[in-house]
């Protein structure tokens, strides 16, 4: 199949995933066309049948902002007419599959029928999507796309909940390359991180606050004052120089290292002994599913897709968004305990199996070939 994937070129879940996606697609045979306004962050290189397209947007000074949706949707006719492309997967509903409609119907005035897959990865629906504003451009998006998948079976309730939507949803949830992850480990070094009575402890997001940063620095200073420990906080975003603040203020400042944003999220988690992921709300949680097929077990909140990740009792814990005392006193008994400790990893590390890209990639492509037919 020609295939062209359209998606966000940042760190974030989506671009991860749709990056990922592309790159198994292409090694099992398929033509991949990445389409955005940069290179996607996850994707190292253009070698055989992966390609990228730059979405240019000329500056007219008649426009105050400048009409991406416009330029997006009439380089995807140029690519689907130029390199034959038989299908248009797109990740979030706004702006990409409001665009990819528009090209479709282009298309269709040149007797080209082109389906659109959309998936749903979250602040599309729960952010975006919820705000009056733009409800009736994502409704008209999901209703009119041939194939709708969501990462996660809450995200799919909530597009339910919150849209007059009346296209099935397929949950086909994100995904993790087990084999890259377990080359990794087999170098995994965490003394150059600390020393041998310390645990470590880690956070990855953006730093932005539905990921309740403050919730890590306050549970972390519990933890610390009962063991010694090191908190790898990665990542970058609008609420990291409070949090720096905070941990000066509470004196653990020693103990904690700010990465920013950094390609060894990989690296660092083989190191860790526990992921703390306490987020106001998470459409799948691809951090817990990255610290666990590293072998780490993870607390997180109860909200979302996270439950359908993080096992409470297998896998890790699950608490109430807020209730740092919960989550310092689960973090305290398990980093005390080798025994549990070890046990909860190696059982993190298996459920993590599950969600292996082998695994999830080919309900992609039974969708794709479902809608080509």
């Amino acid at each position: 199949m020609k295939i062209a994937i359209v998606c966000y070129p940042t760190y974030g879940g989506s671009g991860v995933v749709a990056t990922e996606l592309g790159i198994s697609l292409a090694s099992r045979g398929h033509e991949v066309h990445f389409v955005s306004y940069k290179q996607p962050v996850r994707l190292q290189s253009l070698t055989g049948n992966i390609h990228f397209h730059e979405v240019h947007v000329p500056k007219y000074p008649l426009f105050h902002f400048q009409p991406y949706e416009l330029a997006l949707s009439s380089l995807l006719v140029e690519m689907v007419k130029l390199h034959q492309i038989e299908l248009l997967h797109v990740h979030y509903a706004i702006p990409h599959a409001y665009a990819a409609y528009m090209a479709k119907q282009m298309l269709k005035e040149s007797g080209i029928e082109i389906p659109v897959v959309t998936t749903l990865h979250g602040s599309d629906i729960t952010l975006v999507g919820s705000h009056p504003f733009y409800k009736p451009a994502v409704t008209f998006s999901i209703n009119n796309s041939d194939v709708v998948t969501a990462v996660s079976k809450d995200l799919r309730s909530d597009t339910f909940s919150f849209f007059n939507v009346h296209k099935e949803i397929h949950v086909v949830p994100n995904f993790i390359n087990v084999d890259r992850y377990d080359k990794i480990r087999l170098n995994c070094e965490r003394t150059a991180v600390a020393k041998p009575n310390e645990v470590i402890v880690t956070h990855v997001s953006n730093f932005r606050p539905v990921k309740r940063v403050m919730d890590v620095v306050e549970t972390f200073a519990r933890i610390r004052a009962e063991m010694p420990a090191k908190l790898m906080m990665v990542g970058d975003g609008p609420d990291r120089l409070t949090a720096e603040s905070r941990c000066h203020e509470l004196g653990i400042s020693d103990d904690v290292v700010f990465y920013g944003k950094t390609n060894e999220v990989s690296k660092i988690l083989c190191y860790s002994d526990l992921m703390l992921l306490p987020s106001q709300t998470e459409s799948f949680g691809l951090a817990a599913l990255e610290a666990m097929v590293a072998a780490t077990p993870v607390i997180s909140s109860n909200t979302g897709g996270l439950p359908e990740v993080n096992i409470h009792g297998e896998t890790g814990y699950l608490t109430n968004v807020g209730d740092v005392e919960l989550m310092a006193k689960l973090a305290i008994t398990l980093l005390s305990d080798k025994e549990l400790l070890v046990k909860l990893k190696q059982q993190a590390y298996t459920h993590a199996c599950s969600f292996d890209v082998e695994k999830i990639v080919p309900k992609y492509e039974e969708l794709y070939q479902k809608v080509l037919r």
